[in-house]
């Protein structure tokens, strides 16, 4: 995979991250790095179940992708909440 190749899944990763924490219910309490962590993660695995199952092989914009990748990316960030978004770290004073 070519430099251009990860750069662009890298921020491919970080939209979708951020568009999936957009559209998870209720409140996310967890960071901004974790969000795209989440997003690069999903949209590496919803490539990969496009491209296995077969309709991420279309001219243009796979939206069937996007969507699979989305949905990946939803998952993740309201699993990611519920895993880490109730630890807080108590300030010492």
């Amino acid at each position: 995979m070519a430099i251009s190749g990860i750069i662009s899944a890298l921020l491919v990763g970080l939209v979708i991250g951020v568009l999936g924490r957009l559209l998870a219910p209720g409140k996310q309490n967890i960071p901004m790095w974790l969000t795209i962590v989440v997003g690069i993660v999903a949209a590496f695995v919803g490539s990969a179940i496009a491209r296995g199952a077969g309709y991420a092989n279309t001219a243009g914009i796979d939206w069937l992708e996007v969507l699979t990748q989305l949905a990946l990316a939803v998952v993740g960030v309201s699993l990611a909440t519920a895993v880490r978004g109730g630890k807080r770290r108590k300030l010492m004073h």
